[in-house]
C-alpha cells in the first residue's frame, strides 16, 4: 500500500510492506541504483538520515526503512534481533522487486547489515557500516555494563520526541521499542 506523503518532497513514495508478520514502513526517494538506508536504535528515518537522504537521492534510488517497533513500523508479537531485521529488510526488497542494492546502516542498522552480509549476500552490492561493531570487545569500555542499567530516561530526548510525533505512536510503544533495543544489545 503506497501513499504519497506531503511532509516530504513531492516525489517521495512511502508505504507499508507486509513482511514476516510486520507492516514495515519505507520511503523511496530519487532515481538510479538502489541504496537502502537502515537507521540506528531508537531512531527513525528522519532522525538518522534527514541531512544525508536528500544528498543520496540526487544519485540513487534511496529506500529508507523503519525497523520493527521504530518510527511508523509497529511492533509485532516477537522480540527483535539483528538477524530478524536483516530478514525483514530482505523481504521488503523482494516485495519491492529489487534484486540487488547497496546498503548503508548506522549503529544498530550497521549491526543488521552484518547479518545481511551473512544471511542474504546475494542481494548485496556494497555494505557501508557506520558506528557499529561485530563483537562485544568492539564496544567502548563499560558499554554493556551501562546497558544493563539503562532506563527510558537515558534515551536521547530528540529520539523520544521524533517517535512520539508520529501519529498513532504513544509512550507504551516508545517504552516497548526502548526495551527491545536494550535487550538485544544486552544479549549481543
Amino acid at each position: 500500500m503506497e501513499t504519497q506523503r506531503k511532509d516530504i518532497k513531492e516525489d517521495t513514495i512511502s508505504g507499508f510492506a507486509p513482511v514476516n508478520g510486520l507492516n514495515m514502513y519505507y520511503e523511496m526517494h530519487g532515481e538510479g541504483k538502489p541504496l537502502v538506508l537502515i537507521h540506528g536504535g531508537g531512531s527513525t528515518i528522519q532522525t538518522t538520515f534527514s541531512a544525508l537522504l536528500p544528498l543520496f537521492a540526487r544519485s540513487y534510488k534511496v529506500i529508507a526503512v523503519e525497523l520493527q517497533a521504530h518510527g511508523h513500523t509497529k511492533d509485532r508479537d516477537s522480540s527483535s534481533s539483528f538477524a530478524q531485521d536483516a530478514d525483514d529488510v530482505a523481504a521488503l526488497l523482494s516485495y519491492l522487486k529489487i534484486n540487488k542494492a547497496d546498503f548503508l546502516g548506522f549503529s544498530n542498522g550497521g549491526h543488521a547489515l552484518v547479518e545481511m552480509g551473512i544471511r542474504h549476500p546475494a542481494i548485496i552490492n556494497k555494505l557501508v557500516i557506520i558506528s557499529s561493531f561485530y563483537k562485544r570487545e568492539g564496544a567502548f569500555t563499560g558499554f554493556f555494563d551501562n546497558m544493563n542499567h539503562a532506563t527510558i530516561d537515558n534515551m536521547p530526548v530528540p529520539l523520544k520526541e521524533a517517535y512520539l510525533k508520529i501519529p498513532g505512536n504513544d509512550s507504551a510503544g516508545l517504552t516497548s521499542m526502548f526495551n527491545q533495543d536494550k535487550n538485544r544489545m544486552i544479549h549481543f
